[in-house]
């Protein structure tokens, strides 16, 4: 039976790639998870925290001997672990540079330490690549990472793959563009967007709300992780792919749509200010994924965005205790405080 480390596995893709894995295939899922704000074992059934195939470990990444150990019982590891909430990254940035790279290089010189890992999946984002200079996006776009959180992610998606040049570990890299689906924390622009409508609360809206994004269902995410995590390893060791869809839709239409759905007024869109480091355009090509081992987005925007509202509809209870935390208020240096 292989074993599957998963780092940050109680998190929004982590814990839908756990689910995915354990439906799948026999495998023993070890899952590594601080359980900051993002993370919760609320995120994993109870069938499968109960399960001997399933284990648990409480701790940070940059916990190096906790690491070492997970790592030399492992076939795999799915590297998700990270700081993910850009305004907080704005204001707060040190512990993003620790997590993000510096755990990523305790994970990445574990594996160098363990010969049994046949693969190292590191989940990067499309963040690091900044404001689109040419559309699509490709694996070669320049990276002009906008926001401390995505220096931060973009520090550790290249020293991943300095350790793939240096040493030669079976890494490969994922740069998935912006996610929505079921057991997204509230800080994310849809889940934020369908709670305050379902409450007949404002949506609130950056800027114009004219910035534009390539929106991927985490379930299509997941079949893209699966795909890399069992390829032949010369066709993806030190790779790095894009997972999105090559559709885009900006935020005020995406508020539009989440009111449309659920049949509430658009008197409900509030503007508020621009968020600084805002990303203005993002579209994807996932034309060289496609070409090496045949994945493809499954899940349209419109299906994707309907049954992820139906999820949050009907799990009420998971999101009502979060929704504090959808708006971070954050004191700017001019003393005035805005929230994000």
């Amino acid at each position: 039976m292989k074993t599957i480390l998963i780092t940050g596995g109680a998190g929004f893709i982590g814990s839908n790639f756990v689910r995915y894995l354990y439906h799948k295939y026999p495998y023993r899922l070890l899952v590594l998870d601080l359980l900051t704000y993002a993370g919760s074992l609320e995120n994993i059934p109870e069938e499968i925290k109960g399960s001997p195939r399933f284990e648990f470990w409480y701790g940070n990444v940059n916990n190096a001997g906790l690491v070492e150990s997970l790592v030399s019982r492992s076939d795999a590891v799915v590297h998700f672990a990270a700081e993910s909430h850009v305004a907080r990254s704005i204001f707060d940035d040190r512990i993003f540079f620790e997590t993000d790279v510096l755990g990523t290089q305790t994970v990445a010189a574990a594996v160098l330490e363990h010969s049994r890992v046949e693969r190292f999946i590191h989940i990067s984002t499309s963040e690091v690549y900044g404001t689109a200079l040419r559309f699509p996006m490709d694996e070669d776009h320049p990276l002009n990472p906008m926001t401390p959180y995505a220096s931060a992610k973009a520090g550790a998606d290249r020293l991943v793959y300095s350790y793939w040049a240096t040493y030669d570990i079976p890494a490969v890299i994922l740069r998935p563009f912006n996610q929505y689906g079921p057991y997204q924390h509230l800080e994310k622009v849809v889940p934020r967007f369908i709670t305050a409508a379902l409450q007949n609360e404002p949506l609130t809206v950056h800027g114009d709300g004219q910035s534009r994004r390539d929106w991927s269902f985490v379930e299509d995410t997941c079949e893209a992780i699966d795909a890399v995590l069992h390829a032949d390893l010369s066709l993806v060791k030190g790779e790095v792919f894009n997972v999105g869809t090559g559709f885009d839709l900006d935020v005020l239409s995406l508020a539009e749509k989440v009111l449309e759905l659920l049949d509430k007024p658009k008197t409900l869109i509030r503007f508020i200010g621009e968020r600084p480091g805002q990303v203005q355009h993002h579209l994807a090509t996932y034309e060289k994924l496609h070409k090496r081992l045949g994945w493809r987005p499954k899940t349209s925007f419109e299906k994707g965005l309907e049954k992820t509202i139906d999820w949050y509809a009907s799990n009420v209870d998971w999101w009502k205790k979060l929704q504090w935390m959808r708006h971070v208020p954050i004191k700017k240096r001019d003393g005035t405080v805005e929230y994000y």
